[in-house]
C-alpha cells in the first residue's frame, strides 16, 4: 500500500480542518448545535427560488444554463453593483466588482494574487477561522491585532505598522458583527483604519457577511465607501439569500479586480450562471428588501434569548459578548480548556466551536464561539443549561 500522506504538500501540515469538522455537524438532528454560522431554513425563500428557477429554465437557458465570464454575467454584475450603491452611498465602476464563487473564494482569490511565501497578513485577533485557512494555504506570516469592544484596535495596529520592516500585504476585517466576537468597529475606527492603511500602502479587506443583519438602524459606513481606492469589500449572499448557490462580490481597486479575475480562471472558471441569475432576479424582484426584515426580526429574537440564558445560567462561570447583529456571541470560560469542554458538551448533546482556531497562534483556549442562528428559542435555553453543566464539571475535577 502507498502511503499517500507522504506526498502531500508540506502546507497541509499546518492547515487545520477546522471547518470541515463544523460543516460534517450541519445536517446533525441529534443534539442542540450552536457551531456552523448557517442562516436559519425556515427563511430560505423557497417559493420565490422556486417560480425564478422555473422562469429561468423556460425562458433563459441559454444564459442560465451555461457557462459565464469568470467577473460574473454583465446583468449581475449590474444589479449587485445597484445593491451596493444602496447599502454603502456608493456605486462600484463596471472594472471594480466581480461575482464570486461565496465570500471564501474571494479570500483564496485574492491570497493567490497578492501573498508570496512569508508575505504580511494582519487579522483581527480572534478572526474569521475561514479566512486564516484560506491565507495559511499560501505560506504567509500571520500577524495578529486584537479587538475590543469597538472593533479592531487601529492603535495597535499603528505600532505593529511601525514595527515591521516592510509593510503587511493586507489587513483583514469583519467591521460588523465580527465573526467571531459579534462586535463592530466603531465609525471613528474605520475612518481612522482607512487613512492608516492608506498612509502605509495597505491593502484592506473588508469581509462584510453579516453587514446587512444589524439589529438596528444605526448607520454605518463600509470601508469600502470610504477608502475604494485601498480598500477591497468581499461580499456573500449565503447569509441573506440562501447559501446552496455559494455566491458573493468583491468590489475593490480595477487592478486587484482585474487580477482576481485571472486567478479565477485557475480555479472554478466562474462562479455559477444559474445562481447568479437567480440572484439577479431576487435583486431586481425586491425580494431581498422584503426578507432582511423577517431574518433581522428572527435572529435578534435568537440572540436575545441567548443572552438572557446566558445571564441567568453561566452568571459567574464566564463572560460573553452581547451581538447587535449577525449570528454569534462570543464567551470566555477562565481556567477552562474549551477543546476538552467541547469533548464534555458532546456528552451532553450540545455542541459549539472551541476558539483556539479563531487565532492566527492557536494559543487562546478559554474562549468559544456560539451561533444562535439556526437553534430554537427553546433550544437556546436548553443549551446553555447543558453547557453551564459542563463546564461545572470540569472545574469539579480533582
Amino acid at each position: 500500500m502507498i502511503d499517500w500522506t507522504t506526498r502531500l504538500a508540506r502546507r497541509t501540515s499546518t492547515t487545520p480542518d477546522l471547518i470541515g469538522g463544523i460543516l460534517a455537524l450541519a445536517g446533525a438532528r441529534d443534539l442542540i448545535n450552536f457551531t456552523g454560522g448557517f442562516p436559519d431554513p425556515s427563511l430560505f425563500p423557497t417559493d420565490v427560488v422556486g417560480d425564478i428557477a422555473h422562469k429561468l429554465i423556460d425562458n433563459d437557458a441559454a444564459v442560465a444554463l451555461q457557462y459565464a465570464a469568470s467577473e460574473g454575467i454583465a446583468s449581475v454584475r449590474a444589479a449587485v453593483a445597484d445593491r451596493v450603491a444602496v447599502t454603502d452611498g456608493r456605486r462600484p465602476g463596471d472594472a471594480e466588482l466581480m461575482i464570486t464563487s461565496g465570500g471564501i473564494d474571494a479570500i483564496t482569490l485574492i491570497a493567490k494574487s497578492l501573498l508570496d511565501p512569508g508575505d504580511v497578513v494582519v487579522v483581527e485577533e480572534p478572526s474569521y477561522l475561514g479566512a486564516l485557512s484560506g491565507f495559511m494555504a499560501f505560506d504567509p506570516t500571520l500577524r495578529g491585532v486584537p479587538l475590543d469592544v469597538d472593533g479592531l484596535d487601529v492603535d495597535a495596529l499603528a505600532v505593529l505598522l511601525r514595527e515591521l520592516p516592510t509593510p503587511p500585504k493586507v489587513v483583514y476585517t469583519i467591521p460588523d458583527f465580527q465573526n467571531p466576537s459579534g462586535r463592530t468597529m466603531s465609525v471613528e475606527r474605520r475612518t481612522a483604519l482607512v487613512e492608516l492603511c492608506r498612509r502605509h500602502g495597505v491593502l484592506i479587506i473588508e469581509d462584510v457577511a453579516y453587514s446587512q443583519l444589524g439589529f438596528d438602524d444605526e448607520p454605518r459606513p463600509s470601508l469600502w465607501s470610504l477608502g475604494p481606492d485601498v480598500v477591497v469589500q468581499i461580499g456573500t449572499f449565503s447569509k441573506v439569500f440562501f447559501p446552496g448557490v455559494r455566491l458573493g462580490w468583491a468590489a475593490g481597486p480595477a487592478a486587484i479586480i482585474a487580477q482576481l479575475c485571472v486567478a479565477k480562471q485557475n480555479s472554478d472558471q466562474c462562479a455559477g450562471a444559474l445562481g447568479q441569475r437567480m440572484v439577479e432576479e431576487y435583486l431586481r424582484g425586491g425580494h431581498l428588501d422584503e426578507h432582511l426584515p423577517l431574518a433581522r426580526a428572527l435572529y435578534q429574537r435568537r440572540a436575545d434569548v441567548l443572552i438572557g440564558a446566558l445571564a441567568q445560567h453561566f452568571d459567574g462561570l464566564g463572560t460573553w459578548t452581547v451581538p447587535q447583529g449577525g449570528f454569534f456571541s462570543w464567551l470566555r470560560v477562565p481556567g477552562v480548556d474549551t477543546m476538552a469542554l467541547a469533548d464534555t458538551a458532546r456528552e451532553s448533546k450540545v455542541a459549539f466551536v472551541p476558539g483556539a482556531g479563531f487565532f492566527p497562534s492557536g494559543r487562546d483556549n478559554e474562549h468559544l464561539r456560539l451561533s444562535y442562528s439556526r437553534v430554537s428559542e427553546s433550544d437556546i435555553e436548553e443549551g446553555v443549561v447543558r453547557l453551564a453543566a459542563a463546564v461545572r464539571s470540569i472545574r469539579e475535577r480533582p
